[in-house]
């Protein structure tokens, strides 16, 4: 059963927490930058003790743990979201006290990368929405026109309707400009539909980062085709996109995902826009084909929901309905 979050509302507390990369070096001043920006926008901000950025991760695997948890435990807390990504969240997804948080009320969790590995189990375990969105030092860009903010996602039930910004952002270096709130300007893209001429299609969200994901397949912590058979009914989207693996290792990795039966119960696949590199012999789409072009279901490129700015937040769990006609690409999200 699907538990969505209560809406998170100006005054509402949000935890800042770690639970894989810390904050060290210039980075500082930029998280530093966003929790005042939470504040000033009239949020009670409260800040975990796992920041520690020296290590490739913030602390021991089990502190995180039981920081993350106590946070998502926390009655008071309604959202808790990380100050970016890293490399080893997967370390502590065993770690979580998954009892207490199967009788705890919901929180939202958002984030995106390396956060994924977090979200996709909270979602498919427990059922609670989850937010693959920016991260704490994306939070005060401004969002492009046809996007929605995470914070305008989770303020209510919806429908919450976005469509293709067209555009192909870049961060400031925190060197550059810790404060900045306008993603630099790198391009225009558009949203690609494989497969068919036009799409119109509803399902469950879900999905994630597929260099962290993939590794969850076949777990406990990653069982999206029983979360598929347990949402039959409704069908899911699945979405993918690639932080920074060659395009034969997402080959690889995607192929993994197919046979774990993360597609048996997909109405459309989502990809993300990505500048990761191609191989000498295969494309990143090409990648994808590969994999999952057999499937003979509908395939979305280049959507901003990875790692290549702007972003568009997606809720795990969400029904959403996805239209791609002519001139028209859109996506709508009802959280419930």
């Amino acid at each position: 059963m699907l538990q969505f979050p209560a809406p998170v509302r100006r005054g509402d507390r949000i935890g800042v927490t770690s639970p894989s990369a810390g904050v060290t070096g210039p980075a500082a001043a930029r998280i530093d930058f966003c929790i005042r920006w939470l504040r000033e926008a009239g949020f009670d901000v409260v800040v975990g003790e796992l920041m520690d950025g020296t290590g490739i991760t913030s602390g021991p695997a089990a502190d995180r743990a039981a920081e993350l948890t106590a946070m998502l435990c926390d009655p008071t807390i309604r959202c808790v979201i990380p100050p970016w990504g890293g490399e080893t969240a997967i370390d502590m997804v065993d770690l979580l006290d998954w009892d207490a948080l199967a009788v705890a009320e919901p929180t939202w969790l958002v984030g995106f990368s390396d956060l994924s590995t977090l979200l996709l189990p909270l979602t498919t375990r427990l059922g609670w929405a989850t937010v693959h969105g920016d991260n704490l030092a994306d939070t005060p860009y401004e969002q492009p026109e046809g996007l929605l903010s995470w914070l305008e996602v989770v303020a209510g039930t919806g429908p919450h309707r976005q469509r293709d910004s067209g555009l192909i952002t870049d961060w400031w270096r925190f060197e550059e400009d810790p404060r900045a709130t306008r993603w630099k300007t790198a391009g225009e893209g558009q949203w690609a539909l494989h497969g068919s001429d036009s799409l119109h299609v509803t399902g469950r969200l879900i999905g994630g980062c597929v260099e962290t994901v993939c590794n969850l397949a076949g777990t406990p912590y990653g069982d999206v085709a029983a979360f598929g058979r347990a949402h039959a009914e409704d069908g899911l989207i699945v979405y993918v996109e690639v932080a920074g693996h060659d395009a034969a290792t997402i080959c690889r990795n995607l192929h993994g995902l197919r046979l774990a039966g993360w597609f048996d119960h997909a109405r459309a696949v989502l990809v993300g826009r990505t500048s990761a590199p191609d191989h000498p012999d295969l494309s990143q789409r090409e990648a994808v084909l590969d994999a999952l072009g057999r499937l003979e279901i509908p395939i979305v490129f280049d959507m901003e929901i990875g790692h290549v700015p702007p972003h568009l937040p997606l809720v795990n769990g969400a029904l959403a309905t996805l239209t791609i006609d002519g001139d028209l690409r859109e996506i709508v999200q009802r959280l419930g």
